[in-house]
């Protein structure tokens, strides 16, 4: 089996368990925040959607540099339609992404730098775990936190939770 497709079936599973939770998020609440350092829950949602676009970066972008290849705008999705629309979007471009993607393409380095200073170099299958991956399941992790804060009831992710038995 091709590496691309192990990563494709995982972010296909994934996806479905993040999906779950973002259907969760009120919009009427988007602007509460657990904390005055936290990000509010609708610019946390809107970030999960937006992690999925690390797979398209490590795919067309060999040297990133967080200088002049990421935009800081911290958009906030108005509406449960567009939170979802963009998830959805954004998940088809990294399936894509990854289902072009060959072996050697994902054995090639992927270096993080900003401006001269080079913050890491790593194997391109390695970087989609950690920046694709990883990323995606700490920041839905926060949210899970901000849904049960809210008193919204968290779904299950690997197993039942506490509001659902699956």
């Amino acid at each position: 089996m091709a590496v691309k497709d192990a990563l494709i079936a995982e972010l296909k599973h994934e996806a479905s368990l993040t999906r779950k939770m973002l259907e969760r998020v009120p919009a009427d609440k988007k602007d509460w925040k657990p904390h005055e350092k936290s990000m509010s829950v609708g610019r946390l949602a809107t970030h999960i959607a937006e992690t999925l676009l690390w797979f398209s970066h490590i795919r067309h972008i060999d040297d990133f540099d967080f200088g002049k290849d990421y935009d800081l705008t911290s958009r906030v999705a108005a509406s449960q339609e567009e939170l979802l629309g963009l998830f959805d979007k954004n998940l088809t471009s990294a399936l894509n992404d990854l289902s072009a993607m060959s072996d050697d393409d994902l054995n090639s380095v992927w270096t993080v730098r900003r401006g001269d200073h080079i913050i890491m170099q790593l194997p391109k299958k390695v970087a989609i775990r950690g920046w694709g991956f990883s990323h995606q399941f700490h920041h839905r992790g926060q949210l899970s936190v901000y849904l049960r804060l809210l008193n919204i009831p968290v779904p299950g992710m690997y197993g039942p939770s506490a509001d659902e038995l699956m």
